[in-house]
């Protein structure tokens, strides 16, 4: 990474904050030349970083951080702060092993205020933090930095609702890069927003209420007239229902307009609202034209935007998109479902051959679910789309109104188990425990591409609730039957017979569970089924082996080797039981196939852990 010289001159905001302001232009292109070059290196997320550069350096120049709170909602434009809050340097570990979070991280810096990774989290933290300086009798500001697209959630509607009620010095900035900057956001909106968010326009308006409170029609013609002035050129009418004052939209993009507008601002008093307008991808061409392929990229070339893929065996995630299509073309009442996800859950395909067919409910996973088992009530058969980290935002209504009810929804679970670079925000290493406690819900858990293909057809079939939960990338590269058979339920298969060891073995840990029984010369079950777990072939090798050993990349505490356990007590066996999988702790980001073998969990790892309990 090359390192100019303004760049090279900020350790910190407090540097940048003693910066000449006509210098800022010239850092923010340094700055988002020195993020796209090192993304390029080391993969991550690119378009939301490139559209957040100067709004970054407003925010670290005008407010006194980190002693005023910056919360930066999901966290996918974290990269300038990072940059900018001593980590530089840094960067050229970005989501590796040992280094530093892709995402704001409270261990990682002082500047780091809230740990993200999940939407729409920001105004309510930033609330907490704003109402603690408040009871303190501090004069520090809490701001949320939220996208348009976590603004779909209801939890953030929850939080301006419960903001503005509280009066608390609060302000929440919008950060609207879902579009091109309209007309309107010219020089006239900033000439306005700068103006309504001055101490004259809030001591005017003050002063005008105190008076006209002596006659209340009056007050409330100036309230609905000021209303429509505003709304005849901003869209701020809903945030000043719930008790903000609305500025904006602005160019998110011009440094001194926001300079200008933040420091009024904070000079202003209880819940204010920024709208900002910005692109993603700002300055990078690719970047701009498809900011959905360079959301979260792997390593690329900056010169031509051409990013390394190289041939790899059909994902997971292609695996569902393809049986989607194919079941979508045998059975009319299939509709899909996501929050969001219609790239990364592998949706496009399927929304544009089915389109009518196809619902994007935004970032509302709690939605998501209640609306699937509304169609299921009326004959439909929803698939709902969904990561397992995101998952849990939606436990309550998984119970309360999808299983409860006995309504045949199937969740196609992406991202189960360990992900990666994207660390333990988006880690699904508890689904296992959370599901397999609900009563009616089929749990599957596929070894191989193929088995993922049939356990997807298995679950349209049944007349209740299923899950399928499937890893992140690539399996082993079994062949996949373009023919769908429904597989009979809660009911594993023996991959190889051996001695004193069976290895019980849950999704995708069957592959190095598969080479760890040729070096044990055990049995190797693919168990296939979580709930209901196969009894039977549990019995069995209970009463013809020494030692059992269970296998899944998901939280030990409460996961299926619990349920085997649980199987083996109640019928009454007493086998030396060994539990292989996630550590009860958080696992950082860093290459996938490392951080099983640090979780014991390759070939070598089980290996070692059996040969603890029986030598050789």
């Amino acid at each position: 990474m090359t390192v100019t010289p303004l760049l090279d001159s900020v350790a910190s905001p407090a540097d940048l904050r003693r910066m000449p302001r006509e210098q800022l232009p010239a850092l923010a292109e340094e700055l988002r030349g020195f993020i796209l070059n090192g993304v390029a290196q080391t993969g991550g997320h690119l378009a939301s970083n490139l559209g957040a550069v100067e709004l970054t350096i407003a925010l670290h120049y005008v407010f006194n951080t980190p002693d005023d709170r910056l919360v930066w909602d999901v966290g996918h434009q974290s990269y300038p702060h990072k940059i900018l809050t001593g980590r530089r340097a840094a960067m050229t570990g970005l989501r590796k092993t040992g280094g530093i979070a892709g995402f704001p991280k409270r261990d990682e810096s002082p500047y780091d205020t809230f740990g993200t990774g999940h939407s729409s989290t920001s105004i309510s933290a930033a609330l907490g933090m704003a109402v603690a300086a408040k009871r303190a009798g501090l004069t520090r500001r809490a701001v949320a930095i939220i996208g348009d697209g976590a603004m779909t959630a209801g939890m953030a509607f929850e939080a301006l609702n419960n903001a503005g009620d509280i009066d608390a010095n609060l302000l929440v900035i919008l950060n609207d890069n879902d579009m091109s900057i309209s007309p309107n956001v010219g020089a006239l909106n900033n000439y306005l927003a700068k103006l309504m968010s001055g101490r004259f326009y809030a001591a005017a308006r003050r002063a005008g209420e105190k008076v006209l409170s002596k006659v209340p029609p009056m007050l409330e013609l100036a309230r609905r007239t000021e209303e429509h002035v505003k709304g005849m050129v901003t869209p701020g009418t809903l945030f000043e229902e719930f008790g903000f004052n609305y500025i904006g939209p602005i160019d998110g993009h011009d440094l001194g307009v926001l300079i200008d507008t933040l420091k009024n601002i904070q000079r202003l008093d209880g819940p204010q609202f920024l709208h900002i307008v910005t692109r993603k991808g700002k300055g990078y061409e690719p970047a701009e034209d498809n900011p959905c392929l360079y959301h979260g990229v792997g390593s690329f070339d900056p010169a031509t935007g051409i990013v390394e893929k190289p041939v790899i065996k059909p994902t997971y995630t292609q695996v569902f998109s393809d049986w989607l299509c194919d079941m979508a073309t045998l059975e009319p009442r299939l509709i899909g479902i996501t929050p969001a996800m219609r790239e990364g859950s592998g949706l496009v395909r399927f929304s544009e051959a089915f389109p009518d067919r196809y619902f994007d409910v935004g970032i509302a996973e709690q939605h998501a679910l209640t609306f699937a088992a509304g169609l299921a009530c009326d004959g439909y058969k929803p698939v709902v789309a969904i990561y397992s980290t995101f998952l849990q935002r939606a436990y309550d209504q998984l119970i309360h109104d999808i299983a409860l009810q006995n309504l045949p929804v199937v969740l196609a679970i992406d991202r189960a188990g360990l992900v990666g670079a994207d660390g333990p925000t988006h880690a699904g290493s508890f689904d296992l425990s959370y599901l397999r406690c609900i009563p009616n819900l089929t749990v599957m858990a596929p070894s191989d591409e193929n088995e993922c293909r049939q356990m997807l057809y298995t679950a349209m079939t049944l007349d209740s609730p299923s899950a399928v939960r499937y890893p992140r990338g690539s399996g082993c590269g079994a062949a996949i039957e373009k023919n769908m058979a429904a597989l009979p339920i809660g009911k594993g298969i023996v991959r190889r017979t051996g001695k004193r060891v069976a290895l019980l073995a849950f999704g995708s840990l069957v592959t190095p569970a598969l080479a760890a029984a040729e070096a044990l010369d055990s049995t190797l079950a693919d168990m296939r089924f979580v709930k209901p777990l196969d009894e039977a072939l549990i019995q069995q090798l209970a009463q013809t082996h020494e030692v059992l050993v269970t296998l899944e990349e998901n939280a030990v505490m409460g996961g299926v080797g619990s349920a085997v356990l649980e199987t083996l007590q109640r019928l009454g066996l007493s086998n030396r039981v060994i539990q292989l999988g996630l550590p009860d702790r958080f696992i950082d980001h860093g290459d996938h196939v490392g951080m099983l073998k640090d979780c014991g969990l390759d070939a070598a790892g089980i290996v070692a852990s059996v040969r603890t309990v029986l030598p050789e």
